[in-house]
């Protein structure tokens, strides 16, 4: 998929064309919204203009025909030569240098203009030899937030958010499968565990045609170039930044590859060393017997697990956190699916930040198979985000009221907004404003840097209030991007289990919060969750899956997520707090 490179084109285009004084003002607008939707999309837009032509494309929010004539001119030529240009102007890394935390395009040129800073490598010399704390708007403490927003971003290098790993191993699954070379495909390695952040692709394949599958995906558009060529397994570098080990498996062994590539490597130990206590030997070519016969010889790894005594373990689970234990005890919890889900409590719509209508993403969720959807719009401190105060939020209600009638029988539109907890634990609205919601969104956007015990305090107030309902994305970090909040999980989530608050799991791709390890903290104060998208435009919604998969790799199971609930059941709980 090259849909991730042309959003990272159209960001760098935006940011140039807002430090060029000659350029229109609604121009830097214009590609950052078509860079959001294109980013976010899990359908490659590759694939949208074979099918659709330029005209499939101006169908995309955001995108007008002149941003679609920009894609075309990628797709076509791998370059786009507004970018070339403004690139001589403004030689500047901004892809990377944007990706440190407090680093914008406008402080990356003050720096540029002042020191010839150009890329990451100028600008940690830059810091080792204190010249940033110089430039004016800077400072010793700016200086030291930068060097900590390098060391997170290094921390995190070579690893790519889910959300773009995962469609674009799709694409290639989908790829080979069409190419009719193939039996069968699987996608496996820490893809498959659903981990929020991936470091490589594995794809195994069943195939007589071994040597023309290695010629094949070495020919694939999404291939860079290639690393190393064999008969049976090849590795290629993606145009996305990415590894991908392409195997082909033979049929009898693919159970045991698909077992041994899904990993996790701790996780993969101890069952082996429960094969070694039985007698056997287990690989990835199969489980074999003191005689060396293959045990299992089928396309399956649930036989694997059976025949050493375990009940199956789903991939999320497989991290070496006590669930081979429960395997061999039998006790293992059945797993929430993406199919029991019936709403969506977590959306935005073009009253604030979202990119459509309530009435466009109600239809979107209609199409989803969606039950009910909350409309959650922002509250009015969250000025960024053009928050509503409460006589947007009256209107806005009305609005909801007819859509409703509108589509009765179809999908219940919830009211509801994310309302910000404010530095003094208050909540960002009147209490009347409040009491009409069928349940409130507490957040915290702000003044996230307050000591642990403040900011920990203010928290516990806002749950205490009775009026908050759901805690959205808990954590507050940015996966790569942004540190958590430094709070006290326990107390917050003892106070959430007294006020019968429900935690979120954001499942925006860089969010996934609560992650899976606090997702399972959690669960020891018996709290329940909820899984929202965020949605800001109809597409998001198609991010469930990713909360899903959080949420199974905390070992939920449907009776613990309330959006499984059906509407009765859901609005009841709300009610028992009011």
């Amino acid at each position: 998929m090259e849909n991730s490179k042309i959003a990272e084109l159209f960001e760098e285009i935006a940011d140039m064309l807002e430090l060029d004084a000659k350029a229109n003002r609604f121009e830097p607008l214009a590609y950052r919204k078509a860079a959001l939707t294109i980013g976010t999309m899990q359908q490659d837009v590759a694939e949208i203009y074979a099918k659709e032509g330029i005209e499939g494309l101006t169908k995309l929010p955001g995108v007008g025909k002149t941003i679609a004539e920009r894609i075309v001119e990628y797709l076509k030529t791998g370059k786009i030569q507004k970018y070339e240009e403004l690139k001589k102007r403004f030689p500047i890394d901004f892809a990377s240098l944007t990706k440190i935390q407090g680093m914008g395009a406008k402080k990356a040129y003050k720096l540029y203009k002042a020191l010839g800073i150009r890329n990451l490598d100028d600008l940690k010399k830059a810091i080792e030899e204190h010249k940033i704390r110089g430039v004016e708007g800077f400072g010793e403490k700016s200086e030291e937030e930068i060097a900590k927003g390098i060391a997170l971003l290094e921390q995190s290098s070579g690893r790519m958010l889910l959300g773009t790993a995962l469609p674009e191993a799709e694409a290639l699954r989908d790829k080979l499968l069409k190419s009719g070379l193939v039996e069968r495909v699987a996608i496996c390695g820490s893809t498959r565990r659903m981990r929020e952040t991936v470091g490589d692709l594995d794809i195994l394949v069943i195939s007589k045609k071994a040597s023309e599958v290695m010629d094949f995906v070495t020919s694939l558009p999404e291939v860079d170039h290639i690393v190393v060529k064999g008969p049976t397994k090849t590795t290629v570098w993606l145009k996305i930044g990415l590894s991908c080990d392409f195997r082909v498996i033979e049929p009898e062994s693919f159970g045991a590859a698909m077992q041994y590539f899904t990993g996790s490597k701790n996780h993969n130990i101890k069952v082996r060393e429960i094969a070694i206590k039985k007698g056997y030997k287990l690989n990835e070519y199969g489980l074999f017997d003191k005689n060396n016969k293959n045990l299992v010889a089928n396309k399956e790894e649930q036989e694997i697990y059976r025949l050493l005594g375990l009940d199956y373990v789903e991939p999320e689970m497989r991290e070496d956190r006590g669930e081979i234990e429960l395997a061999m005890e039998h006790k293992l919890p059945k797993l929430i699916t993406l199919q029991d889900i019936q709403g969506d409590l977590h959306t935005h719509t073009n009253h604030t930040d979202g990119a459509n209508t309530l009435e466009e993403m109600v239809q979107a969720a209609i199409k989803l198979g969606r039950k009910y959807i909350g409309n959650s719009d922002h509250s009015k401190s969250e000025h960024v985000a053009k928050g509503l105060d409460d006589a947007a939020y009256e209107k806005l209600f009305e609005e909801v009221d007819k859509l409703n009638e509108k589509y009765e029988g179809k999908i219940k539109i919830l009211k509801s907004g994310e309302v910000d907890i404010l530095k003094d634990g208050s909540l960002d609205l009147k209490p009347s404003t409040l009491e009409k919601m069928d349940y409130v969104i507490g957040a915290v956007h702000t003044n996230t840097n307050m000591s642990k015990e403040e900011l920990t305090k203010r928290i516990v107030k806002a749950l205490n209030s009775g009026y908050v309902d759901i805690l959205a994305h808990p954590t507050g970090r940015l996966i790569n991007e942004r540190e958590p909040m430094v709070f006290d999980l326990d107390t917050v989530f003892q106070a959430a289990a007294d006020n019968k608050v429900v935690m979120e799991i954001n499942a925006f791709p860089n969010r996934l919060d609560l992650n899976d390890e606090n997702i399972l903290k959690a669960r020891s104060y018996k709290l329940l969750f909820s899984i929202g998208t965020d949605s800001h435009r109809t597409s998001h919604l198609e991010f469930m899956r990713y909360g899903v998969g959080t949420a199974r790799r905390g070992w939920l199971t449907k009776e613990e997520v309330i959006n499984t609930y059906p509407l009765d059941k859901l609005l009841k709980l709300f009610k028992s707090k009011r």
